[in-house]
């Protein structure tokens, strides 16, 4: 994230930077998309020399600084932006503020460097939870800007679940004209007695912002991951078309927290349907290497229950409910394939068996089972709830605006090892990355997701790049800081909040993120695990 000391050979002049520099040679349009404080412009003083050497990887590059000028070596696109990036935080704070330093064009000297730098993990994610609450096109874009300040790279969209759906259909209107509204939402904490603000809620992303974003993120080098969460968590779904659930009946979006017993049929119309979302879905956000097609939390007791479904089970010569599930998780990823895209499920989906060998897993329920499907030959993607769920509280103290626990802590983030060497080297090179997790359940606004994503995501970019935290993190998160003012995000203060972000006080203790993983970690050793966990 932040060029760190041992990557820094420094040279024995600066050079001096000027709003007019321009820029020469390939890749220039990464390196003015990730530098817009410069003016590049033909003609003027100074010289940014961008080249691509083939035998580095696509996001690697070097970076010098002397007196002759800057040149930029990077293995593809990614590398030159992220070496532009790199270049941007040898520059003042002051840089990052919208209109650049406010003192006017002049940037000023960049010490002489040479970085040379490459990414441990290729997956280097946020996910971010749409459908318990809808955050409108422009937070998603500024988001991809952030993460694109922190050369984190895949962007994953929560887009359905109970309390909502979160994407047009041209081909299924009802999903966005029903499914993608409330009328109310749960305000009470964990096991306290209900209660609702009465205000209606909702949104979705037409098909063209979903081309736009899918557009605006490739530009930033960061790929948008998509999720349509099946077959259960199909609340929303199933207000809009219950003839494609388990029962036929029809369902309420829910207004409460927590998971219904809705599930969608697994049998061929559903597939049918959401073969066309996903069709619809791809072809909006354009080239689309995943898509995540949940598997978690599932409560099947319908699908136990239906003679069609049981006869439709036997037909295809499978023994159990949980057997059927994975099928059906299958039978999607094939859909997918012949599309070009990788399927990404939860872990359940993994622990129910029969998924495609090319089936990248999430781990939430800890790294042990995470192991077990690297060892299976599975790509993984470490997500355990500790230390990336960021929808719990940053500190055990009615200070913290409420949240589903406590507590996890920017410390804990950069301490976390996405592939432990206890593993061994297959297993190792099976875990493609780390992605942190904010479920919107108690994220109710713009400002809470900055107040809960940074600066722990600074963290997680630190990890994720370089495979662990490096020494002198905090030193350099401080001053990393004051990037993040220049730009206006309302990150969570090292001391504590501010009293202005302490809205709705978090209930210490309710919820031990420690007692959470001791439990749903075991829970993945059960082939039958699907039901909710949490």
């Amino acid at each position: 994230m932040i060029p760190r000391p041992e990557l820094l050979t420094h040279l024995s002049a600066s050079y001096e930077l000027t709003a007019g520099a321009t820029v020469s040679g390939d890749l220039v349009d990464a390196v003015r998309l990730a530098l817009p404080v410069l003016d590049l412009r033909p003609g003027d003083s100074g010289e940014i020399d961008v080249r691509r050497d083939p035998a580095l990887g696509e996001e690697a590059y070097r970076l010098t600084v002397g007196s002759r000028g800057i040149e930029i070596v990077a293995g593809g696109r990614a590398g030159a932006y992220y070496a532009a990036q790199s270049l941007h935080q040898l520059l003042p704070g002051s840089s990052y503020r919208s209109a650049g330093p406010v003192s006017g064009s002049f940037i000023g000297p960049v010490p002489g460097v040479r970085i040379e730098d490459a990414p441990r993990f290729s997956w280097r994610g946020l996910h971010l939870d749409v459908a318990r609450h809808f955050f409108p096109k422009r937070e998603i874009l500024r988001l991809v800007d952030l993460m694109a300040m922190h050369k984190l790279n895949r962007l994953h969209l929560h887009l359905v679940d109970d309390q909502g759906w979160r994407v047009e259909s041209r081909a299924y209107p009802l999903l966005h004209e029903v499914a993608s509204y409330r009328p109310r939402t749960a305000i009470n904490y964990y096991r306290e007695p209900a209660a609702y603000d009465d205000v209606p809620h909702g949104g979705y992303y037409t098909l063209d912002d979903l081309a736009e974003i899918g557009a605006y993120a490739r530009a930033r080098c960061v790929t948008i991951v998509p999720e349509i969460d099946v077959p259960g968590h199909a609340s929303a779904i199933l207000a809009a078309y219950p003839a494609f659930g388990a029962t036929g009946e029809r369902h309420d979006v829910l207004d409460r927290w927590g998971i219904s017993p809705a599930i969608l049929s697994p049998l061929p119309p559903t597939v049918e349907f959401l073969t066309t979302i996903f069709d619809e879905l791809m072809g909006a956000l354009g080239e689309t290497p995943y898509v995540h097609i949940g598997g978690d939390e599932v409560v099947l007791d319908h699908w136990a229950g239906s003679a069609e479904i049981t006869a439709y089970r036997d037909s295809l010569g499978l023994a159990t409910t949980n057997d059927l599930q994975a099928w059906f998780l299958r039978r999607l990823a094939d859909v997918l394939a012949e599309r070009g895209a990788r399927a990404v499920v939860w872990d359940e989906a993994f622990v129910s068996g029969g998924l495609r060998q090319d089936t990248v897993v999430m781990p939430w329920r800890g790294m042990g089972v995470g192991r077990r499907a690297a060892a299976a030959g599975h790509d993984v993607v470490a997500t355990p709830v500790f230390p990336l769920y960021f929808d719990y509280a940053e500190s055990a103290t009615a200070d913290e605006p409420m949240a589903i626990g406590d507590a996890i802590t920017v410390e804990d983030v950069a301490a976390f090892r996405p592939a432990p060497g206890e593993w061994t080297d297959e297993e190792r090179a099976r875990v493609v990355g780390a992605q942190a997790q904010l479920w919107t359940e108690r994220v109710p606004d713009a400002r809470t997701v900055d107040y809960r994503m940074w600066p722990r995501a600074c963290a997680l970019a630190e990890v994720a790049w370089s495979g662990t935290g490096q020494e002198g993190f905090s030193g350099r998160l401080e001053e990393h800081l004051g990037r993040l003012d220049a730009i206006g995000v309302e990150y969570r203060p090292l001391a504590g909040p501010h009293p202005w972000q302490r809205r709705r006080p978090h209930r210490p203790s309710g919820v031990r993120v420690a007692d959470v993983m001791a439990r749903i970690e075991d829970m993945t050793h059960d082939p039958e695990s699907t039901r909710p966990s949490m």
